[in-house]
């Protein structure tokens, strides 16, 4: 696969914030690339700066195999993009919107059919004379990646698209994403906190926090499907960490938050476990093995510094 996004040690600083922080990664031709990171890690200020409307203070960013501060042009007619919510205009139809758009983006002088197909894509073509005015913010989404796509992209960056929609909107946006990589061939880099939506259309995903690096990899790289965490909530936790790092589960802790504590441990281990916590007489509230990438990501972003202790 030849790479079609390569970032190297990229670095944003506004004054004294830090918003992107030596970052590197890389996307390769075909992905369904997914961009994870809560709110404020510094996913929006990369896109932006990937399609040179943010200056990095330092890195390097090469798209399609070209050095984008000297091959600007020639790389953002390969690049469709979407930044938050789609900017439309609510009292013309889809199609008058797409036509005005495709003119913009140096797609040339499309036809009505040609223009009938983008809509056709997002599923939009039985409102393609409708007032968008009168569209729900889900199919204002798609219809906004419908313009993104009219010059024919290689690449479409999409940035938190299904921030604010329903269920119904979420999905269609999901499947609109699958039906792009599958069915028309693009790569796609999509920035989202919706790390459950993100699992079900990514091949590999990258995890920052605070503008920095965590992970990159596939799912099977990043964790290991026979490794479970296990969520135990008690009546006291306190008493029970206490317990269990006099126990032979100590090596097993990862973190106590808030409520709960969180241990990591093969999934043939919970009955033993399960076993165990009744003889230590832990008074427990909840005990839940999850194995999710929102799981993980939470395993790798909120650990407290009880983990200090755990380590000790």
């Amino acid at each position: 696969m030849h790479p079609v996004i390569n970032v190297t040690n990229l670095s944003k600083h506004f004054k004294d914030l830090i918003a992107v922080d030596s970052l590197s990664f890389t996307v390769n031709e075909g992905d369904v690339y997914g961009f994870l990171g809560q709110n404020g890690a510094g996913k929006s200020t990369t896109i932006r700066m990937l399609l040179s409307l943010v200056k990095p203070t330092q890195g390097k960013i090469e798209m399609f195999g070209m050095d984008l501060f000297t091959h600007q042009k020639e790389i953002l007619k390969q690049t469709g993009a979407i930044i938050e919510k789609s900017d439309v205009y609510k009292y013309l139809t889809a199609f008058e919107n797409i036509q005005l758009f495709s003119k913009v983006s140096g797609a040339g002088k499309l036809s009505k059919s040609q223009l009938l197909d983008q809509l056709a894509i997002v599923g939009l073509q039985d409102r393609a004379f409708s007032k968008v005015k009168t569209f729900s913010q889900g199919m204002k989404q798609r219809l906004g990646i419908a313009i993104a796509l009219t010059h024919d992209p290689k690449l479409i960056l999409l940035d938190e698209p299904t921030n604010g929609l329903d269920p119904q909107g979420i999905a269609d946006v999901r499947n609109l994403i699958l039906q792009l990589s599958k069915e028309h061939n693009k790569t796609v880099l999509v920035s989202s906190h919706l790390l459950s939506e993100i699992q079900l259309i990514a091949n590999r995903f990258l995890i920052i926090n605070k503008g920095k690096k965590l992970v990159e990899g596939n799912a099977s790289q990043l964790f290991d499907p026979a490794e479970t965490l296990v969520e135990l909530e008690t009546l006291d936790n306190e008493n029970a960490m206490i317990k269990l790092q006099q126990s032979v589960w100590s090596s097993k802790l990862q973190a106590r938050r808030e409520k709960t504590i969180v241990l990591k441990m093969n999934k043939t281990e919970i009955p033993a476990f399960h076993q165990s916590i009744v003889h230590m007489e832990i008074p427990v509230m909840s005990f839940r093995p999850k194995h999710s990438l929102e799981d993980y990501f939470l395993q790798l972003t909120t650990i407290n510094d009880d983990v200090a202790t755990i380590a000790n």
